[in-house]
């Protein structure tokens, strides 16, 4: 069955396991203080958008966009589960949070990524996200990993 990527509520049961697992793997990987996480409720913000991949009715993805400003918009909670990884799912959901992006004329998208994420990277960079320094709010720390984009002419 072909995996299917559509905008949904986080706030579904399914939605929060994922959330969960997505947490686990992050804070494996770097220490809490500097994991930046959205909870589910955060998620459900009218600034938000969350799509969901599923394959079949099994939820194996997520991503979204939060909007700082009428210019600003941030990619978040990007995650495939380890058995759907290398399948294009994260490349996917980030296509459909760029051209989201793009038709509301947002100029630049920006995000903060783990030190420990080289996959994440690497879906990032050939989406056209050139590393940059801290975004937004967000600490110097050597366990992030900044990325930005220029969507329009500013």
């Amino acid at each position: 069955m072909a995996v299917t990527i559509a905008v949904e509520s986080p706030l579904t049961d399914e939605v929060r396991t994922l959330i969960a697992e997505l947490n686990t793997v992050l804070l494996a990987l770097s220490p809490p203080e500097a994991c930046y996480h959205l909870t589910v409720e955060q998620m459900a913000e009218p600034t938000v958008t969350v799509w969901i991949a599923r394959d079949g009715d099994t939820v194996v993805g997520c991503g979204a966009l939060k909007r700082h400003s009428e210019t600003t918009g941030e990619v978040k909670r990007m995650f495939t589960r380890p058995a759907w990884q290398g399948q294009g799912i994260g490349q996917r959901i980030l296509g459909e949070i760029l051209s989201v992006a793009e038709r509301e004329e947002l100029t630049t998208l920006v995000l903060e990524t783990g030190d420990q994420h080289p996959a994440a990277w690497a879906i990032y960079e050939k989406a056209g996200f050139t590393r940059c320094g801290p975004v937004l709010d967000y600490p110097a720390s050597p366990f992030s990993v900044f990325y930005q984009k220029q969507l329009l002419a500013a």
